[in-house]
């Protein structure tokens, strides 16, 4: 009889302690993602897809709730939060202020085309791979990438002459602030006036600039349409969105979810490569029928732009980084 109720315990045991696995593994979370675009643009329509597409995947135990246009604070404060794990996830520009490495993901002129940018920014690339390697010293995961656009020069007055990089243009154009970025704005005939991108409204009102570098057709649609009259596609640098998620975070969930979870954000980034290039030629479109004259430029007229730019920019970033690191990352690069 002894025998019969050990036995009987070992088994219920047994079965609870399975049942507490399956329960471990069952574990639901609600996590928010951050991104800078308002609502209904095409990085909310993708990541509300995501969330869609996970929840589903995990039979509803993981929800993502999304959080656009800057409410959870700009990219370098939601970077920080995220390796806090103050919030959960962000897909959003890179911010430089932790280390600055990260200057090299927004280096003027490193990819000329679409072909070129997936063999450098597209997750699992070298240059892709050595930025996680950034990311991963901040306790961040970065689960993939969204490409954006190609940037270009957005301006309140005609420039004198905007297809030639050598030209005097005659106006002042906000750039980020960064010295590469000063650097190569003065190099392509503006005068470069480094500000903040939420300062660039305020600051066009004013007079104080005319214009602004570092962001493209997208972004100017969506945020200074009536503003902005002429827009000039240099494709001065390559746009580019980590898809990231605390790294403690991401470690602590179950091999299934991690798979899952991976999965689904290189969904979102293939498709993303797959419409990008359409979708830059919808935004300059769009810029054109809100008023704007795009100025086309030619393949030769853009290579020459990259010559200018690479010549007046890339010597800033080697003196920021210092030579060691610059070969180091430069050694990543796919430039043909």
């Amino acid at each position: 009889m002894m025998k019969k109720l050990a036995f009987l315990l070992v088994v219920v045991m047994g079965l609870a302690l399975l049942a507490g696995v399956g329960f471990a593994a069952e574990k639901s979370y609600t996590w928010k993602i951050a991104h800078i675009r308002p609502q209904g643009s095409t990085i909310d329509k993708e990541l509300k897809k995501f969330a869609e597409d996970l929840k589903a995947a995990t039979g509803g135990r993981i929800t993502v709730n999304i959080y656009g246009a800057n409410q959870l604070g700009d990219y370098t404060v939601v970077q920080e939060k995220i390796g806090l794990g103050a919030v959960e996830m962000g897909c959003m520009s890179m911010s430089t202020s932790v280390d600055k490495r990260g200057l090299a993901f927004t280096m003027p002129y490193l990819v000329r085309d679409y072909a070129m940018a997936k063999k450098n920014y597209a997750y699992g690339t070298p240059f892709a791979n050595y930025i996680a390697k950034v990311f991963e010293k901040q306790n961040i995961k970065v689960l993939g990438y969204w490409p954006v656009y190609f940037g270009g020069v957005g301006l309140l007055r005609q420039p004198a002459d905007p297809t030639n990089p050598m030209g005097k243009q005659n106006l002042k154009v906000r750039v980020p602030t960064m010295k590469t970025w000063e650097a190569l704005g003065n190099g392509l005939g503006y005068q470069a006036t480094p500000l903040a991108f939420s300062e660039f409204f305020t600051a066009a009102q004013t007079g104080m600039v005319d214009g602004i570098m570092g962001g493209g057709a997208e972004n100017y649609y969506v945020t200074f349409r009536d503003l902005v009259k002429y827009y000039v596609p240099i494709n001065s640098h390559f746009e580019c969105w980590p898809m990231t998620i605390n790294l403690d975070l991401y470690n602590s969930l179950s091999a299934s979810d991690r798979k899952i979870l991976d999965e689904k954000a290189r969904d979102m980034e293939t498709r993303r490569w797959r419409k990008v290039e359409e979708d830059q030629d919808v935004y300059e479109t769009l810029l054109a029928k809100a008023g704007a004259k795009v100025v086309k430029l030619t393949p030769q007229q853009l290579e020459a732009f990259a010559k200018r730019g690479r010549e007046t920019a890339w010597p800033e970033l080697k003196k920021v980084l210092g030579d060691k690191v610059f070969n180091e990352i430069s050694a990543t690069f796919v430039l043909k």
